[in-house]
Formats: structure tokens, C-alpha cells, sequence
């Protein structure tokens, strides 16, 4: 039986990268070297993997190298990674783990984190990685409580959303200051994100070049509603269009001397449909934790509350671990 070649991508497989991506069973667009390439060069200590088996690529890995190329994280740099494939057997998948853990033992690698999508990201739901991952000994670091509403098949969306939901959305349809659109104005967009993370404490993930650039690399991926009121946006939702399954509500803005509008809601309600009238089965609303708390895992409540309102439920969103200095302390390798 041939054995999986391991080779380190460079820019010239980038065509080759990302046809894959595009035809694997659990890519995302946060796994295209097309996404990754939207930060700066130097920035990140990029380690991304190819896995062959006869000449043929089975699976990719993208991630970075840590604490000076001792520890691999995946993603580096985005929302998800993990291992790549197609929807393959349980047999090459173990392959492919094996060859990922020799090359780590080979390349002095102390640690290995690995965060794959939720599994409504796959095209067809098969966790045989996951399962070689923990056959092989690999731990879980983190879960987190993440919320999707299930799309599939549901004619009317709107119906299933809670009546405090249904109440405020009609109000706002009926108010003539009051709408939503889809639009192209990052400019607009960004000063309501700017000043709703800071009444937090916090910055936004990408500067307003880093949306412009990633808008620029992945055109069809970024979508932007925006709510208006006496025409001025007054709150946004931009969606990440992760792949042809799942739409993922990346940034949810509000200005908040604007909250009794309730902008969300009908921002929600916009967005859950145009995902369901453009074919999309599942829209992630992302991880719900308390960022505030001490544990990493603590849940927000009144956040998931909020979820729960538009028929969203819960996903594990789990970080996969491995520690190659406990298996030379004890002996054991596989």
C-alpha cells in the first residue's frame, strides 16, 4: 500500500489549493489560500500541508507555525481549519492522520490544535477524520456553544421565529423610515462596527482595508445588508458566504442610540431569508460565549436567548489537541 506524501504548499499550488477546496466535502472559504492571502505578508508563519496519495491530492491542511514552529495551530488566520478531504473512507482518512502525526514527530513538533467547521459545513456528514483524530489519542482542548438556523426545506422561515420576533419585524416594515438593503458601502458599514466593539472594549477582527482586500480576493463570498433609518445606516449584518451550504452572519452592528428600532431583528429575518432564497441550507450565527468570563467556555445567555428566537440551535465548535512531548515521556507512538 503506497503511503501519503506530505508536501509544504507554495504560491504555485495555489490554483491546485484551492480547486480542491471548492470540490472537498468540508472546505470553507476560510481554507482557500485566496482568503488567507487577504493578510499581510510576514504577518503569520504560514505552514500549509498537502497530503498525496499516488500523485493525488487527498487532503490539505492550512496553518501556521507557533511559538517559534514548535506548536501547529489550525486555522491561522481565519474562522475554521482543520483537515480538508472529499468525502473519503475511514481508511484513508487514518492515512492521512498518521502521516500528519509523523510528520509533526519528524518536524520536532511540541503541539498540534486543530479546529475543524461544524459538521453542517460538510456536504455530506462523515466524521471519519474526527474519529481518526481521536482514535490516534488527540484531546479535546475547547468546546464552544455555536447557533445555525436549519434552512432546509422550510417554505417560510419567518413562521418559526418566536412572537416577540415576528411582532418587531412587522413593526419595522410598516414604518416608511425604517428598511433594509442589500448594499456594497463598507464605508458605511465600518463606523457602526468601529463604535459597537468599542462599547465592549474590543476591536473588530478586520480593519476596513482587510474587508476591502478580502472583497477584492473572494468577490462572490462577502455579502452586506444594512438597516436604514431617515436614511442613515443605522445597523449592519455582513455575511461570510462560507460555502455553498452555510452562510455564516460574521458581523451583526448596531448603533445603539438606534436599539429601540430594534434594527436586528429585521436585519436577522432579511438575512435568514435571502440565504434560504439563494439555496443555502444552514445560517451559522456564530459562537455564543461570554467573552467577559474568566472560562473561556462560559455561555452567553441572554445571547443565545436572542438566537433562539429566529429557530437557531446549538453546534459544538470544538478544538481538537494533541501533545507530542506526553507521548515521548511515556514511549508511546503509533
Amino acid at each position: 500500500m503506497s503511503k501519503i506524501e506530505i508536501h509544504k504548499f507554495n504560491e504555485s499550488h495555489s490554483q491546485e489549493w484551492d480547486a480542491f477546496i471548492d470540490k472537498s466535502n468540508n472546505g470553507t472559504m476560510f481554507h482557500k489560500i485566496a482568503f488567507l492571502n487577504y493578510h499581510p505578508e510576514g504577518k503569520f508563519n504560514f505552514n500549509h500541508l498537502m497530503f498525496y496519495k499516488d500523485n493525488e491530492l487527498v487532503g490539505v491542511l492550512p496553518n501556521g507555525l507557533q511559538k517559534d514552529g514548535s506548536v501547529i495551530w489550525s486555522p491561522t488566520g481565519a474562522s475554521y481549519g482543520s483537515i480538508v478531504t472529499r468525502d473519503i473512507a475511514f481508511e484513508l482518512s487514518l492515512e492521512i492522520v498518521d502521516s500528519l502525526m509523523e510528520y509533526c514527530r519528524e518536524q520536532k513538533i511540541d503541539e498540534i490544535f486543530l479546529i475543524p467547521p461544524p459538521i453542517i459545513y460538510n456536504k455530506i456528514y462523515n466524521q471519519h477524520i474526527d474519529y481518526a483524530l481521536l482514535y490516534r489519542k488527540f484531546d479535546f482542548e475547547l468546546h464552544y456553544i455555536s447557533h445555525a438556523v436549519h434552512l432546509y426545506g422550510s417554505k417560510d422561515i419567518f413562521k418559526k421565529f418566536d412572537k416577540k420576533a415576528r411582532h418587531l419585524i412587522k413593526k419595522n416594515k410598516e414604518n416608511p423610515r425604517f428598511r433594509v438593503e442589500i448594499s456594497e458601502d463598507l464605508e458605511a458599514f465600518y463606523p457602526i462596527l468601529l463604535e459597537n466593539k468599542a462599547k465592549h472594549g474590543v476591536k473588530p477582527t478586520h480593519t476596513l482595508e482587510d474587508l476591502y482586500k478580502l472583497k477584492e480576493l473572494l468577490p462572490d463570498n462577502l455579502k452586506l445588508f444594512l438597516a436604514y433609518y431617515d436614511d442613515k445606516p443605522i445597523a449592519g449584518s455582513l455575511l461570510f458566504l462560507a460555502n455553498r451550504r452555510v452562510a455564516l452572519c460574521f458581523y451583526q452592528m448596531l448603533l445603539y442610540d438606534y436599539k429601540y428600532l430594534h434594527p436586528v431583528f429585521s436585519l436577522m429575518n432579511e438575512t435568514v431569508k435571502w440565504s434560504l432564497e439563494n439555496g443555502y441550507e444552514w445560517f451559522d450565527i456564530g459562537v455564543s460565549q461570554d467573552t467577559t468570563a474568566e472560562n473561556p467556555m462560559t455561555p452567553s445567555l441572554n445571547l443565545i436567548y436572542f438566537k433562539e428566537r429566529f429557530f437557531a440551535r446549538g453546534l459544538l465548535r470544538t478544538t481538537y489537541h494533541y501533545d507530542f512531548r506526553k507521548e515521548i515521556a511515556s514511549g508511546e507512538s503509533h
